[in-house]
């Protein structure tokens, strides 16, 4: 207690780097703190800073930890983000297991804190589109100041912090500044108006920008980042803002993931602008109207190797682009609190790759088409809260390989199952309401192996904050 200062932020970390240690190495830890100088230092930062150890290998948590000083101070991070950063800096990790893993370590050593809002995910769902991270002011400061060692331009990942139109002296001491940077991220505030300097960031390969302005252009020194694969872009103002110089992105050959948040989305195909090497593009609270609109090429031209599509809370969607369903080698297709999207293609039957299709909150989706039968690869559908849907298609059983069905508040699905239900064989899971899961009933005795779970009640009023 004497060594912590009495602050209780410095107690949670130590106690939380402690947990689970043997006893031996408990002892050491303390007697070493104990004989350290720093841990009786005033500054609460460099307290921290001495009970921060990580194993040797435990590196790659501790680049994740430094990590989530990208982020805006007092701003949730959204889980979906990081496991995108971490899955192309670090390690191969298409399912987010293991960026996940390492947010629960930092939270269990209380250097972060985990928030998960789903409470019906199921084990091989690995749904975390909804879930996010919190941070202590002080452990962000810590993460951006373990950052920061060395001269800017040789740092690894280097944050710049700006403030109304005052560009940090080194990048404007020199026509073209040269950084080694493989993470890059840039927050500016409502009142940043001022042309960039001339970046040269070849080793970039995750670029973070954070604004508030109604409208924001994307550095020109953009189109030099040959090595960039994951673009994060996110508006902290009230309203979608307009994004200019997207086009910047067609020159990039290794962009592979895209997220994007309060954005309206300027088309995505038009030439000569194509994003071949995209594999991922995540659009949450954006006005994505135009993003398939004037279309001069076709989007499976535009985006070849696309494989997984996520929108989330945009309100202008209303009908899903017919040009999406020539995509075919997409696997995922998440579209969540959309309660304007009112149908979707009969082409989407054309997606014979889809693994997920998530339809979550779409309100005002009245039915599937029954087009739907031909996603043979399909292994997970979830249509929870979908207020309007009436029926299941009638050949729902021809979905050969689907293992989970999220099904829950679909208040006017209230009539028995089509027949072709009971060919499900794949089918272990069924997540529900109790209304619904008496309709299971009778088909539970052609699937033996099925198991329905009545979904626990769940009243989330995070979507308050998203506004």
């Amino acid at each position: 207690m004497k060594g912590c200062g009495g602050f209780p932020l410095a107690l949670e970390v130590i106690g939380g780097s402690l947990r689970g240690q043997p006893a031996e190495v408990q002892l050491s830890r303390v007697r070493k703190w104990t004989n350290n100088r720093f841990i009786y230092n005033p500054d609460l930062l460099v307290r921290l800073q001495s009970s921060l150890e990580f194993s040797d290998d435990e590196v790659t948590l501790k680049e994740c930890f430094m990590d989530l000083g990208s982020f805006p101070e007092d701003q949730r991070i959204p889980v979906p983000a990081l496991i995108d950063m971490w899955a192309e800096l670090y390690e191969p990790d298409e399912g987010g297991i293991n960026a996940i893993a390492n947010l629960h370590e930092l939270t269990t050593r209380n250097l972060a804190n985990l928030v998960r809002t789903s409470k019906d995910a199921s084990k091989i769902n690995n749904y975390y589109n909804e879930d996010f991270v919190t941070q202590h002011d002080l452990l962000r400061e810590l993460a951006i100041y373990e950052s920061s060692q060395g001269p800017e331009g040789q740092r690894q990942r280097l944050i710049m912090d700006i403030s109304g139109n005052t560009l940090p002296n080194w990048c404007t001491e020199q026509d073209q500044q040269f950084i080694n940077a493989h993470l890059l991220s840039i927050l500016t505030d409502e009142s940043f108006m001022s042309s960039w300097c001339n970046i040269q960031a070849p080793k970039v390969e995750v670029l973070v920008l954070n604004f508030q302005t109604k409208t924001y252009s994307l550095p020109k020194f953009v189109d030099t980042m040959n090595k960039l694969k994951v673009l994060i872009i996110t508006n902290y103002g009230f309203f979608p803002a307009e994004l200019r110089n997207f086009q910047l992105l067609g020159s990039l050959p290794n962009l592979k993931r895209i997220r994007l948040e309060k954005i309206s989305i300027p088309s995505l195909c038009k030439a000569p602008f194509w994003l071949r090497s995209l594999k991922k593009i995540s659009l949450f609270m954006c006005n994505i109207g135009q993003a398939f609109g004037s279309c001069t090429v076709q989007v499976s031209d535009a985006l070849p190797n696309l494989m997984e599509i996520n929108i989330d809370y945009c309100n202008d969607l209303v009908e899903l682009p017919v040009g999406l369903c020539e995509v075919i080698l997409l696997k995922k297709l998440s579209i969540t609190n959309c309660h304007k999207l009112s149908t979707l293609p009969k082409g989407i039957g054309m997606l014979v790759n889809l693994k997920v299709l998530r339809l979550r909150s779409c309100t005002d989706l009245s039915e599937l088409p029954d087009s739907i039968r031909s996603l043979h690869k399909l292994r997970i559908l979830d249509i929870s809260d979908c207020l309007s849907i009436k029926h299941l298609p009638k050949h729902i059983g021809e979905l050969c390989n689907l293992e989970e069905l999220h099904m829950k508040g679909c208040l006017n699905l209230r009539n028995e199952f089509p027949q072709s239900t009971t060919k499900l064989d794949q089918l272990r899971l069924v997540i529900c309401d109790e209304e619904r899961a008496k309709l299971w009933e009778p088909i539970k005795q052609d699937l033996t192996n099925l198991e329905v779970k009545v979904a626990e009640k769940n009243i989330n009023l995070s979507w308050l904050l998203k506004s």
